[in-house]
């Protein structure tokens, strides 16, 4: 198996540190709001590769966090007039309903950065003491220029860098905040501000900068070095450079073996951005689409493509993953009548003839987990079980075919078999139920049956004349 390392930036041939076993951190998202489209992509990948890990026969820990402290997280509470941690709750849990829908599995930890204060304390002191932090009026800033292998993963020059810095560097001068031993060095902790969440430091009162937080998450949850760290390819510089130099200079051992990031997404050929009017939340793709056609859609790409999102491409993905779906179907209802009998001879050779498809599979994930060919493979086997499989064959034959295609959907994290249809009758007695439960203010038991509906591809409208729904 080859992974291509940001590192290196080239493929290599995929060791871990300890056998048959994957240590893997992937930052998780800032929770102040819905997780939008792009926070998706790196979440079906990642879990894509964890499950192919997996299914290649690694013990995969697999952590990915929550930032639950942040400026955006504050300005949101401050707006709502409410505790930065009601936010972080409240948009963790809207975060874990849309990852359940996307069939994202669930880490083996989901550490917060809040409960993780007293190790990122640790850390910085342990930088300070080695001489790679400092403290001014309370900020610990990290001496950039002190770590010799800065911009590594990054490939950023260090003198560039401080070219790029100059400007600020003066702006900071003639305002008399300059506190910083060098323009490039970046906080480690910082004061508190009015009406900010806080934790006590022998510094000051505040909270940790970003970069700390998954250095030291990844440190108590994995070990000092781990086998894959992953992430968006923004994420490069500054947060991923930064944890490097952080980490390495804590725990004396190189940070991460493999660094994988996937490409940014776009939206008609634009950056998404809600100034342009095309920011879609993963909740609104769900209003039109089983988010099951959102992963499909996104590993039809290679993971370090770009890609480009648009109404007519989810329309192919949605028919694309209807083929398969409909296949298993036929599948099933040919498995009904078919045959006790033993399997045949004929019929063991077409299964044999199978695994052509299964090891072409098992050639794009081993390069570089290549999705968009394991899914043409797959496609393949649904055409082959399509013109293969009739009343006539054995339930054992049968049986196979369907195990050998949902073995391999199963690795890409895709839900193929077909939900049982809910009768009309029944979708309006739910909506009745969930008008009573938000009269009555329950709200979470309001949003569970909305939850429940969607999952049977039933999709709610609120409006002025009542509850509309629709079938998706």
């Amino acid at each position: 198996m080859k992974i291509y390392n940001t590192l290196t930036r080239r493929k290599e041939d995929f060791i871990p540190l300890e056998d048959n076993k994957v240590k893997m951190y992937v930052c998780g998202p800032t929770v102040y709001n819905l997780i939008h489209i792009g926070n998706a992509r790196p979440m079906i990948c990642f879990d894509t590769v964890r499950r192919y890990l997996e299914y290649k026969g690694y013990e995969v820990n697999f952590v990915s966090n929550f930032t639950d402290v942040d400026d955006k997280i504050i300005k949101k509470a401050m707006e709502e007039g409410v505790s930065a941690e009601e936010i972080s709750t409240r948009y963790i849990e809207e975060c874990k309903k849309d990852m359940q829908g996307m069939n994202i599995k669930p880490a083996t930890t989901h550490p917060l950065a809040t409960k993780e204060i007293d190790g990122m304390i640790d850390m910085i002191d342990t930088l300070i003491d080695k001489g790679y932090a400092y403290n001014v009026n309370g900020t610990v800033y990290y001496r950039t220029r002190k770590f010799e292998g800065y911009g590594k993963l990054s490939k950023k020059n260090i003198d560039d860098l401080e070219a790029g810095h100059r400007d600020e560097a003066h702006k900071l001068k003639v305002s008399g905040e300059d506190e910083k031993e060098d323009p490039l060095d970046f906080v480690l902790w910082k004061p508190k501000k009015e009406g900010e969440p806080s934790w006590h430091s022998a510094w000051s009162d505040g909270r940790p900068g970003w970069h700390i937080e998954c250095s030291v998450m990844s440190k108590k949850y994995l070990a000092d070095e781990i086998d894959i760290h992953a992430g968006g390819e923004d994420l490069i510089f500054p947060h991923h450079e930064n944890e490097i130099a952080q980490s390495e200079a804590a725990n004396g051992v190189p940070f991460a073996k493999y660094w994988m990031h996937n490409a940014f997404l776009n939206i008609n050929n634009k950056k998404m951005s809600k100034s342009e009017g095309n920011f879609f939340t993963v909740r609104d793709i769900s209003q039109e689409y089983d988010l099951q056609v959102l992963r499909f859609f996104m590993l039809s790409a290679h993971y370090r493509n770009p890609i480009n999102f648009s109404r007519e491409l989810m329309e192919s993905a949605k028919n694309g993953l209807d083929r398969i779906i409909t296949s298993i179907s036929n599948l099933k209802h040919l498995l009904q009548s078919a045959k006790e009998s033993a399997i045949t001879k004929e019929e063991q050779q077409k299964l044999d003839e199978t695994n052509i498809f299964r090891d072409k599979f098992e050639q794009a994930m081993d390069d570089d987990f290549n999705t968009a060919d394991a899914i043409s493979a797959v496609f393949e086997l649904v055409k082959y079980a399509n013109s293969n499989s009739s009343s006539d064959n054995t339930k054992e034959y049968i049986e196979h075919l369907l195990k050998r295609i949902i073995t391999l959907t199963d690795i890409l994290g895709l839900i193929v078999e077909k939900k049982e249809e809910i009768l009309d009758s029944d979708i309006e007695a739910l909506i009745l139920q969930r008008q009573q439960a938000r009269k009555e203010k329950n709200f979470a038991r309001a949003d569970e049956i909305r939850q429940e509906l969607l999952s049977k591809n039933i999709v709610l409208e609120d409006t002025r004349e009542g509850v509309r729904w629709k079938r998706i």
